[in-house]
């Protein structure tokens, strides 16, 4: 619960950055608090304000936000098969499912807290997200380059703050060195959020070589058999 309420704190006031530079592009107050509402993806929403704002079309935002939208599904998945919600809980999992929300619950090992950290990083995350993306809104040019304030950096230190205690093993420090290393050399050559894709499509490619080279495990012995024994039953 305490890392769910720090990762929802950090992230929901960089909603104020969002709020704002949704409206410097051109979007109206109420289509910016709708966007949140409703797409609740902030690269995704990022995406789609930067692509309206350099005057691209509703499609081509439209396309660009669902591309980055894509890695919410590989989590749901994971998500899934982890927390097992039923019924109308579906529904909300599936809304509040971010990077955010996934990282503080599988970064748990207990189950309890498991779902304790999504839901309480998710709900979080929705309610402040919102929230702040209103005041950018309202506050608009008024409060000058978001930037300024240090709430891009916030962002970025929530995740190095969920990622770090996970890089326990030399394999995992090696990915996510290479992760970085890929993500850094894409940036100058692909649209704004695709090195993220590419990222993880690394990370996922690493981790499947891994598991295939990793040997079995040696089969445990049956009830009552002779450890020392080469031949059949006895």
């Amino acid at each position: 619960m305490r890392v769910g309420v720090s990762i929802a704190v950090a992230t929901g006031l960089y909603g104020v950055s969002f709020g704002a530079l949704a409206v410097a592009s051109g979007l109206t107050t109420a289509q910016t608090c709708v966007l949140s509402l409703l797409l609740f993806s902030g690269g995704s929403q990022f995406a789609f304000v930067g692509v309206v704002a350099g005057g691209g079309a509703g499609s081509a935002a439209a396309s660009a936000a669902a591309l980055l939208g894509i890695r919410n599904a590989v989590y749901g998945m994971q998500l899934n098969a982890l927390l097992h919600p039923r019924g109308w809980r579906r529904l909300v999992a599936a809304h509040v499912t971010i990077d955010e929300s996934l990282a503080t619950s599988t970064g748990q090992t207990d189950p309890d807290e498991q779902r304790r950290g999504f839901w309480v990083a998710g709900v979080g995350v929705f309610v402040l997200w919102n929230l702040f993306t209103l005041v950018g809104a309202l506050a608009g040019d008024a409060m000058g380059d978001p930037r300024d304030w240090g709430l891009d950096g916030a962002a970025v230190a929530a995740f190095l703050a969920l990622l770090w205690p996970r890089l326990r093993s030399r394999d995992a420090a090696a990915v996510a060195v290479a992760c970085a290393v890929v993500t850094v050399v894409a940036v100058p050559f692909v649209p704004p959020g695709v090195p993220i894709l590419v990222a993880a499509v690394v990370a996922a490619a690493l981790g499947w070589r891994g598991a295939r080279e990793r040997p079995d495990p040696a089969p445990a012995a049956a009830p009552g058999a002779d450890p020392t024994s080469r031949g059949g039953a006895a």
